[in-house]
């Protein structure tokens, strides 16, 4: 995969550990696309905690060292592959899953990974596109089935795939609450598509929730931190209610029985379980949701 006497710089990591065995490196190979890849220069890499976990060691999957961190990356097509067609050097693209790691000035990565960036967007937002929405897409739209008129929590709504969530339910006609621990979160939850905000500090927040959503209470929660929230989840659910766990961080105890009186679901989404249907069908509708995002960003300013 490398080129000779091409080098590049790039982080690498040899440990795991914390963020010190992040290490710059200037002698690091160029990639060479093989069949159905693509190399691209990056302009910006985005940054998620999935990245973090995988460095410390503490998550499931563990890369071979070294390695190059980093998924979501935006720049210019350099050079392709066998087989691509898709794209051609020049292109403006964003993807959602490096071969060789997006720390670094040039990655590789598959050509069905790989999205025309929407002109409307620049290379740092392009790099934002990837896991957090590519995450909040499947959470809401998929694993939830959420559509126009039903309202939406999201439980931890200022983080990437937080504020990636409220845009989406906004832009899709959703009643959206979110959460967050601090004012500039709250603030920034409302800026981005939020119609309340909660902060999830507050000892009674929970019940100020109730009293917004009433009775009813509400169809679908998006839970980043499950391991914290997830019984007062089941509490606030409406009848057929659906909590989508994206995120836990350890065990937490519930009663079943409290899915019972509502027929309500819990269910996991991991965005790495998606198909190349389920990715093809987000990049299908993209620059839709991009156009309806931003309109519904015009709108909530002239309200």
């Amino acid at each position: 995969m490398a080129t000779a006497g091409k080098l590049m710089r790039a982080i690498r990591v040899f440990e795991f550990g914390g963020p010190e065995v992040l290490k710059l490196r200037s002698d690091v190979a160029v990639p060479i696309p093989k069949d159905h890849q693509v190399l691209i220069k990056v302009h910006a890499c985005g940054v998620n905690p999935v990245e973090t976990y995988i460095r410390s060691g503490t998550y499931r999957r563990k890369p071979l060292l070294p390695y190059t961190p980093g998924s979501d990356v935006a720049g210019i097509i350099e050079a392709i592959g066998e087989n691509v067609s898709t794209f051609k050097k020049g292109d403006r693209v964003f993807t959602t899953a490096t071969i060789s790691g997006g720390y670094a000035e040039y990655a590789l990565a598959s050509d069905h990974t790989v999205y025309i960036l929407p002109e409307k967007l620049d290379l740092k937002q392009g790099a934002a596109i990837g896991i957090p929405y590519f995450t909040a897409y499947r959470a809401l739209l998929h694993s939830a089935r959420a559509k126009a008129g039903e309202s939406v929590l999201v439980h931890g709504a200022s983080g990437g795939v937080g504020i990636a969530a409220c845009q989406i339910a906004r832009a899709y006609g959703l009643k959206v609450l979110g959460t967050a621990g601090t004012e500039e979160g709250q603030n920034i939850v409302l800026q981005n598509g939020a119609h309340e905000v909660f902060n999830h500090r507050e000892l009674n927040y929970i019940d100020k929730i109730k009293k917004s959503v009433g009775e009813k209470g509400i169809d679908v929660i998006i839970e980043m931190l499950a391991n914290v929230n997830l019984s007062n989840d089941l509490d606030l659910l409406s009848y057929g209610g659906r909590v989508i766990v994206v995120g836990s961080r350890g065990p937490i105890e519930i009663n079943p029985r409290d899915t019972i009186p509502k027929e309500t679901s819990i269910i996991g989404t991991a965005l790495y379980s998606s198909t190349k249907v389920i990715f093809a069908a987000f990049a299908a509708k993209r620059n839709q949701i991009i156009q309806d995002i931003q309109l519904s960003s015009k709108k909530k300013k002239k309200l």
